[in-house]
This record gives C-alpha cells, structure tokens and sequence, in this order.
C-alpha cells in the first residue's frame, strides 16, 4: 500500500492502516518539514514503530539533502531487535515494489557481550569482564608484544579485522545483532568493531540510549554523526531518568577501599614502568605540555575509558603541571580520596553545592578546582602510557576520577548528598556519597541542539506539557493520539473498595492495615476464578509486596489463589526473574493459567509485551509513588520546583501516573488483543490522578467504572469477558483503517473526535 502524507508518498507495509497511524505520520512529517523537535504520544500496541520507520525511509529517500540519517534508540536488546525486523518488512516491501530495496546500510549496535564471538570470553555473563577481556586480546600494545612473542593470546577475529575488514565496507541491507555475529564468523571478522566502523556510513542506527546521552559512551560511538540526522527516543516516557543517571555517580565505602588498592596497584605499576621504560613516562609528559589535542588523536578507538564531560574548549589546554608527571598524578588522586574518605565520615545527612564541596577542598587540601576538571581525562592517558589493556577491575579508581572532573565542571544543576547509611541497611553504618544530576536537561540538551529533530515517543507521555520544563526545549509538534477500536477491547476499571467496604489504597497510613491487604488478596483471587489465562499484578515496591505477600500467606488468600492458577513473583535478582517469566509462559500456554507478580519501575513493568492469553488482565494494586523519603528525590523537587516552577505534588503525581500507565499498558500489544485494566485504589477515581492517564486509557474510562467494589468489579468482568469471547478476527478490525468518514461518526466516535479523525479518514479513502 502506498499513503500519500502531505504530498509525501509513503510505503506502507501492511494490508491495512489505522487511522491514528496515519495522523502519527502526518505529525512526523510537520517536525521534519521544521527541522524540529516533537512529543508523539500513541497507544502501546497500534504500530508506533513501524508508522516512524515507514515515514522517515520514504522522506530521506525524497529529501536526501534535507535528512541523511535516522538514530533509533531503544531501551531493551528486544525493542532493539523488533524494530530491525520491522524495517527488514519494510525494505522487503520496498524490494517487491521496487525490484530492488533501497540502497541503504542499517544496523543495529550493541555492547561487547551481545556482539562477540570469540568463544572464550563470549562465556563470560558480565558486561564489564567481556570488556576487560576484549581489550586484553585487541588493545594495540598487546598485538605489538604479541609480533615480538606469538605466545601472548590474542582476538585472532580482531586482528583478521584488522589486517582485511578495515577497508571493506559492510554491504547495503538491514544487520540484527544476529546478522551482525553471522557475517563476522563467515568473513573471521569481530562483528562489534564491524558495526563500529560501518556506524558513521549506515543511514540508519539502531541502539541504545546510552550511546548517544552517556558522554562517556557518546564521545566514542556518536561524536562524528551528522546534523542533518532524526534521533528517536523511543518508549521514551522515563526519559528523564535516563538523562539523570547518565550523570550521577554513586560511591560507596566499599568503593573507597577498593579505590586505595586501585592506587596502590598504579603507583606500583609507574615505578616498575619507570625503571624499565622512563622514556615512555617522559613522552607522555611532554604531551600533556601540548595539550589534550594530541592526546585525544592518540586515543585508541576501543578503549571505553572515556572522557565523561570536559568540552571542546577545555581539551585545547594543557593538563596542570601539578598532574602532569604519573607519579604526582598518582599522589594527587591519593589526596583525593583521603578527603572524599573524610567527607563521608559524617555522623548525619549532609547536602551541599558543587561550588561548597571546592571551596572545602581548597581550604583543607589546597586543591585547586582546575587539576579535578582533568582526573578522568588525565586517568585514561595514564593507563594507556602504562598499556593496561583491563580496566575492569580499576572501575571504582575510574568512578572517583569521573566524579571529581564532573564537580569541578558543573556548578548548577548538580547535588552532592552525604548519607551516613545505606537504603538497603538502615541503622548499619555504612556512608554513601550521591553526586547527583537534578537537571534532566543537562545531558540531553548536546543532542537538542545537535540535530535537527529529536523525536520523544512513547505509549505514555501524558502529560505531554511536563517534559518540555523538565528537558527545557521547544517541541514543534506535541500531540497525543487516540485508539479507534471497533469493539471495547480494553476495559479500564477503578476498584475503591472492597466487600466490606473498607477503602482500597496503598497510602502510607493504611498500607499495613490487615483489612486493606486482605481486600487486595480477595480482588485478586476472585480475578483469578473468573479471568482465563495470565494476569499480572503489579506492586508500588518490593517492599511493599514482600509484606502483602507475607501476610497473603497468613490470611491463607496463596492457598485460595494457587487452586485457580500458578502463582510466580519477580524478584531482584534478574536470572530468577527470567526463569519465573519463561514458566509463566508455560503455565499460560498449556492452559493452566498462571499470575505473575510484579513491582512498578521492576524489569517486567519495561520493554516486555503480555500480549494476548499471557495478559489478559493487569492489575495496579496502589499509585506506585516513587519513595519520598529518598533526600536525593526531595533535592530534584526543591530543583525543579526553583528552578521550573513545578510543584512536587505535581511532578510526583505525573510521575506515578505515567509507571501506572506504562504497567497497564503491558496488557494491550495489538487491536486484535483484548486486556483487563484494574487500577485498585481510591485515588485513581479523582481527577487530578485519573486526568494524568493517556487519552486511549481515559476514553475508555466511564463514570459507572470509577468507584467500584470488588464484586461490582468482578460481575462487570464476566460480562466483558462474554462480550470478548465471541468470534472476532483480524478481518473484522480492517473496518476501522478503511471505514468512511460517515461510517465512522455512525458508529465509532463522537464529538471533537469525529473532526481528528475527519482529514485522515478522507485522506484514506
């Protein structure tokens, strides 16, 4: 099928479209038209991926000179990996079309352990081991030994790269990570530096976020893209957090420790180097004398090390004579340490500026702001004068360098929180240091004004007005797309109560009150006698659901659940989580029927699709508020309420909705899939909470459903369910991509509705 959008033709893959995708389209094309940036919100399920991938392939195939690149980024390896599938659709249609697909390169990238083949440490689980082992076997100084001893291992698909696939340029077509590792065993390749050499020739990259709002990982995978590129954000709705981790650090005492054994390590290895090879010391002396131009031309390109924030400005001067030699490096960083060890020995909680911790600094150690601006930087020529290929086991060293240059560096925005204990230890001495960003914008603010159109989308951005203050730009586009459903195949309810009509909630107040989580099993065990197949059940915390389930157990609601389905719990640990979710598969599909219980902001609640009989309910036992308490969060909602003028009730309410939502919206993966929303608490029938849901959820929402109890709940299950039981199949919801403007008003929508859907539908036909 082929769509005409404002003048642009576009292939369209599928037998039939939907209205909201073509509006998604239409709003697409105005941001690029703009050369600017946008906000799309659309409903999780309804083809958000493979509508952006249809209209920035046709527009770049147009309009070459106006747009030479799409960066898609993903959140999850199997969000990464769908969407190469859906433009490998998407070129085989072009192919059919066309006789032949377009001559284009598209990739997807990934870290190390997802791409290696070398049998050894592909072995390894852990990313940072495969890293540190990658570079033992590929940094240039083990090959020159290796020339000297064949004895010493190396990556013999690295150095066949090297010697024959450097100047090979990968063939046009659509690469998965899987493609990649079979191309790279056929031609002996390592299909990670493959993908990395075709990365700044591919028109389309598929990747993580980290790879292009770490600046750390930015300065070595994005830093060459073009401006004439459309960068995508996708499942985008924790954006936010992703910009603020990217720029905090976190120590620990532990990491103190292991910092002074980091030290102790290096110093011994500058002396050995020293009374070995001081001419290598003196080089990289005089080096630093010329400045950081020098250095950063002599970077290697694998080395992960990497410079976390220092601008183009800064890296022209010379690192300060006070660092300049390894052993007063060495002796300066020592110092660093004993005050950073000094400073979490506080008997209370302690918050201060950046500007406050470098005056202190000064005063008691006579350090100077400017040789801390340039600890990471001066670390990572360091360990490539001394040729330590591992890094892994110098992460907590590397963590302390990050922070210092990132204190020094930044004097708004940023938070430094000293606690005497851990979260996870409370009353056990045991300090933690947070430098933390408070500023979302800080890190995604390089790529606003880098490129010309950023597109932020998401299934759940509402509200969409909070995420321009919080990332501080100006969208051109903001919009928010309906569902059209030619059967109700979501069901929306508000359960207020339970059967002896005690309020349902997960307030603080009420939260270990034994009538409210007794109403909480009972809701959840009478779902389960009348709803087939699996239903996940989402909890605020771990938290609060280990206390719900323990006294679940002692009320004997676990007996009474297990009698109608099997019962599996997500836990931390992400290999017990997987094995739980690969039996709540099994238990689903030989028809047993399972509930899987989860947590809010948990791994199931992001990237993993209950479609169909493995979700056909999903139920939101409380508002997953994040943790007030938390002295980091209050000092971001002191922040961004001076300096956004957002209230923190606001943000913390926008907040909670949108992980609701998210949780909620695992249950809808398609029109032809039907799914059970439950949201069991009191609170979600005020506006001011139910108002923040996206707009496909509300509509569906209707007053009679807002203030129920649970066996109000359940009989409108039942009828719903017997409504969604009969026939239906995919020709049936074809209806509504193709039904007249006239049909539609008939039979679908009313109101301001028929007027959004109007163009589009007439468009179609």
């Amino acid at each position: 099928m082929k769509i005409n959008i404002d003048g642009l033709e576009v292939y369209w893959p599928y037998e039939y479209v939907y209205p909201e995708q073509v509006l998604y389209m239409t709003e697409l094309k105005k941001t690029l038209d703009a050369q600017g940036h946008c906000l799309l919100e659309m409903p999780s399920g309804t083809g958000k991926t493979v509508s952006l991938l249809s209209l920035v392939l046709a527009y770049m195939l147009r309009f070459p000179d106006r747009l030479e690149k799409l960066v898609y980024c993903s959140r999850t390896i199997p969000e990464i990996q769908k969407c190469v599938e859906e433009l490998r659709n998407l070129f085989n249609y072009y192919s059919e079309q066309n006789g032949a697909a377009p001559e284009m390169l598209a990739l997807a990238l990934s870290a190390r352990k997802n791409m290696c083949i070398h049998p050894e440490v592909s072995a390894e689980r852990l990313g940072k081991v495969v890293d540190g082992k990658c570079q033992q076997l590929t940094a240039s100084f083990v090959r020159a030994r290796r020339r000297l001893d064949p004895s010493i291992p190396c990556c013999d698909y690295f150095e066949a790269f090297d010697a024959d696939g450097r100047d090979v340029l990968l063939p046009d077509g659509v690469y998965n990570l899987d493609d990649l590792k079979a191309y790279g065993r056929k031609k002996g390749w390592c299909p990670y530096f493959v993908a990395r050499a075709a990365v700044q020739r591919a028109q389309i990259i598929i990747y993580s976020y980290h790879y292009i709002l770490d600046p750390k990982i930015a300065e070595l995978i994005s830093k060459d893209l073009t401006r004439r590129a459309c960068v995508v954000f996708d499942e985008a709705h924790n954006i936010d957090n992703v910009c603020i981790e990217s720029m905090s650090v976190t120590i620990t005492k532990r990491t103190i420790d292991r910092c002074s054994q980091n030290l102790d390590t290096l110093g011994d290895y500058v002396r050995k180097l020293k009374e070995t090879n001081a001419d290598r010391l003196q080089t990289e002396y005089e080096r630093m004398v010329e400045g950081l131009r020098e250095a950063q031309r002599n970077r290697e390109t694998d080395r992960i090390l990497a410079n976390p924030v220092l601008p183009d400005a800064i890296l022209q001067e010379a690192i300060p004579g006070t660092i300049r030699t390894a052993e007063h490096f060495v002796v300066f960083m020592r110092r660093v340490l004993e005050y950073v060890r000094h400073r979490m020995r506080t008997p209370s909680v302690l918050v201060e500026s950046p500007a406050a911790f470098l005056r202190d600094i000064q005063a008691r150690m006579a350090i100077d702001r400017k040789p801390l601006r340039f600890c990471a930087e001066r670390l990572a020529s360091l360990t490539r004068t001394l040729e330590l290929a591992d890094l892994s086991d110098f992460g907590p060293l590397v963590l302390l360098a990050n922070f210092a240059t990132l204190i020094s560096t930044y004097a708004k925005g940023f938070t430094l929180l000293i606690e005497p204990t851990d979260d996870k230890t409370p009353g056990v001495y045991n300090p933690v240091l947070h430098f933390s960003c408070m500023d979302a914008s800080i890190a995604i603010r390089p790529v606003f004004e880098r490129f010309q159109s950023v597109v932020i989308t998401s299934g759940t951005l509402s509200p969409l007005e909070m995420y321009p203050k919080i990332l501080d730009f100006d969208p051109a586009v903001m919009a928010s797309l309906s569902m059209t459903l030619s059967r109700p195949c979501i069901s929306p309810l508000i359960v207020a109560r339970g059967n002896d009509q005690v309020a349902m909630t997960s307030r603080f107040e009420a939260r270990d009150d034994a009538a409210v989580i007794r109403n909480y099993g009972n809701l959840v065990l009478e779902l389960a006698a009348v709803v087939p197949d699996g239903i996940v059940c989402f909890f605020t915390s771990y938290m609060y659901m280990e206390n719900v389930v323990a006294t679940w157990y002692e009320q004997g609601v676990i007996d009474e659940i297990i009698k109608h389905k099997l019962l599996f719990i997500e836990t931390t640990d992400a290999l017990e989580t997987s094995m739980a979710l690969e039996n709540y598969v099994k238990a689903c599909e030989n028809g047993r029927g399972a509930i899987l219980l989860s947590v809010a902001r948990g791994k199931v609640s992001e990237g993993i699709d209950f479609s169909h009989h493995l979700g056909r309910a999903v139920i939101m036992l409380g508002i997953p508020y994040v943790y007030t308490e938390s002295k980091i969060l209050r000092a971001r909602l002191e922040y961004l309420r001076d300096q956004f003028g957002i209230r923190e009730n606001d943000f913390l309410t926008f907040d909670a909705m949108r992980q609701a939502a998210q949780c909620v919206g695992r249950a809808l993966r398609g029109k032809t899939d039907y799914g059970l929303m439950v949201f069991a608490d009191k609170r979600f029938s005020r506006m001011d909470k139910r108002g923040k849901l996206p707009k496909w959820i509300q509509e569906h929402l209707i007053p009679a459903n807002m203030n129920l109890s649970t066996e109000e709940a359940v009989n409108l299950t039942k009828r719903w369910l017997r409504q969604m039981a009969q026939p239906f199949t995919k020709e049936d919801q074809l209806g509504v991509s193709l039904l007249t403007y006239e049909q539609l008003a008939r039979d679908q929508l009313k109101g301001p509705l028929q007027e959004q859907y109007k163009g589009v539908l007439m468009e179609i036909d």
